[in-house]
């Protein structure tokens, strides 16, 4: 798997570089502890579970898609390559660790990763009721392409051009 002997993808740059490593089968059980805390308090909010909460954790891992930081792990992302684009489906961090700079970091390894892979554009989506997150987003250049509704979810769709 890529990233599992340090290496990153571009000249030079490393997982390490980030304080990112990718999950393994071991830190399933801390992966759904960290998304938990971190979309708990949305779940009075929105009126339904986020979707995060209920994402196949095993899985994920499993496939190589979650990327993981801190000893225990504080934070983490999920992304899936897509052909023309790197989509980034689940970023968490845990309450306790908000405000140092964390989810920052494990954004920039996000675009590093889909550079890495010839992919210019990160997508992801908030819901709607997340209004920290439509702060958040544009400010570290993220665009709104649409906001659509899924089932029970009311979602806000961004994409981040890499170029």
């Amino acid at each position: 798997m890529p990233g599992e002997s340090g290496e990153f993808g571009e000249p030079g740059e490393r997982l390490a570089a980030f304080g990112v490593r990718r999950a393994a089968a071991g830190d399933v059980a801390a992966v759904r502890a960290v998304i938990d805390a971190a979309f708990e308090p949305y779940v009075e909010r929105i009126g339904v579970v986020p979707a995060p909460m209920t994402a196949d954790h095993v899985a994920n891992v499993a496939a190589g898609r979650v990327f993981v930081t801190g000893e225990p792990v504080t934070g983490l992302v999920v992304v899936e390559e897509r052909p023309d684009h790197l989509y980034l489906d689940i970023v968490a961090v845990r309450p306790d660790a908000h405000g140092k700079g964390i989810g920052g970091r494990l954004l920039r390894f996000v675009d590093a990763h889909a550079r890495a892979r010839g992919l210019d554009e990160v997508r992801l989506y908030t819901n709607a009721m997340m209004w920290e997150n439509q702060k958040i987003y544009p400010k570290l250049g993220y665009e709104v392409v649409e906001r659509r509704v899924d089932g029970p979810y009311d979602r806000v769709h961004y994409r981040k051009r890499l170029g």
